[in-house]
């Protein structure tokens, strides 16, 4: 039987490491005293493994955990609850990564589409993706339909919907989509552009798919879900569901949990089946560090078993005047996200937009 390698950041004594090793393992599979178990299957192979521990020379231990791929029924809730359940209790312990066998990865297959296919959505062979976002949330569906005209005009990739955006009262989703999507439609027809319409998905199963439905109708191929707020389950069926869709997955609650943000973003999301991962970037207003955004960048877009990329989508704050840093520092393989400061120059937002746009195809000239 296969086995997954769990990987724990633990702050613990000298003195104690192995015994709270120890625990991580039997609390992450079989979660009670051993003494009490004489199957010899469940011992054998059932009960979790400590396979290393190593000092990180800072108060914490770098503790690697295996368990049976079997325990994870090959489903996103258990294969979440197996690899960090309970421990995700202990505010010692952090989900620092996790190494999936293949049975893993064949069972749930990764993204649709991924960076190529997003790619080629657009129109965008060999260069840096780019998108913008449709905010505040209040404004009528005449008003957001009439932001995503004019960012379609300005030639942007993707326009996603804010992620606050769900179905207020003051902007309906079954009203709002087709009315996005017309806009865009309409513009795309004027510049010859492929702009694509990205609306946000929220609420239980049976809502997602609804809008996914009412998106399909409008011939959108693309989607906006947070994994964290929608759930993991709700979010790999919907991939699964709509194999000719994209998602992209939006960070909100993500932080609120012990789990190192490159394996979350760009592995965890990866593997579920996230097309694009979106995630705070350096010198932003959530300012994560250097480190955590190379990290991250690498884990969704590196080589992994027949997984396709997830394209890393740096946003939070971002700017015009930092396109090319970005660049320099992802390389083309990546989509960057400016909202509000395009949004802030309120007349001259389409030409701003394709501002934006020229400093991303230019870099790739």
């Amino acid at each position: 039987m296969s086995r997954i390698g769990v990987t724990f950041r633990v702050r613990c004594d000298a003195e104690s490491i192995e015994a709270c090793a120890q625990a991580i393992a039997v609390e992450q599979s079989v979660e009670m005293p051993l003494g009490a178990i004489d199957d010899r299957y469940v011992l054998d192979t059932i009960v979790g493994r400590v396979e290393d521990i190593r000092d990180n020379a800072d108060g914490t231990y770098r503790v690697r955990v295996s368990l049976a791929t079997e325990t994870t029924g090959f489903e996103a809730a258990q294969l979440i609850n197996m690899i960090f359940g309970n421990s995700s209790i202990h505010e010692h312990v952090v989900l620092e990564d996790a190494d999936f066998p293949q049975d893993v990865l064949d069972a749930f297959g990764g993204p649709n589409h991924g960076l190529e296919g997003l790619r080629a959505r657009c129109g965008a062979a060999g260069r840096g993706l780019t998108c913008s976002a449709l905010k505040p949330q209040g404004l009528p569906v005449e008003g957001l339909a009439k932001l995503a005209g004019r960012f379609a005009l300005g030639g942007v990739d993707f326009i996603k919907d804010d992620h606050g955006l769900a179905d207020q009262t003051y902007s309906r989703f079954a009203e709002r989509i087709p009315a996005c999507a017309e806009a865009v439609r309409r513009a795309n027809a004027e510049t010859g552009g492929h702009t694509r319409y990205v609306p946000s998905l929220t609420g239980h199963l049976d809502q997602l798919r609804e809008q996914l439905r009412i998106a399909r109708a409008e011939g959108i191929d693309t989607a906006l879900i947070p994994p964290m707020v929608a759930g993991l389950p709700a979010f790999h069926a919907v991939v699964k569901e709509h194999p000719d869709f994209a998602f992209m997955a939006h960070p909100s609650m993500a932080g609120g949990g012990r789990i190192a943000s490159p394996f979350l973003f760009g592995k965890l999301f990866r593997l579920l089946g996230a097309d694009a991962t979106i995630f705070v970037n350096y010198g932003g207003r959530f300012a994560y560090p250097k480190e955590t955004c190379t990290a991250l960048a690498q884990a969704a877009l590196q080589p992994w078993d027949g997984i396709k990329p997830c394209v890393p989508v740096p946003a939070g704050g971002m700017t015009l005047d930092r396109v090319e840093e970005m660049l320099d520092f992802y390389g083309r393989d990546v989509m960057l996200l400016i909202g509000g400061a395009l949004l802030e120059t309120r007349e001259r937002l389409t030409e701003e937009t394709a501002a934006f746009m020229d400093k991303v195809v230019g870099y790739a000239a």
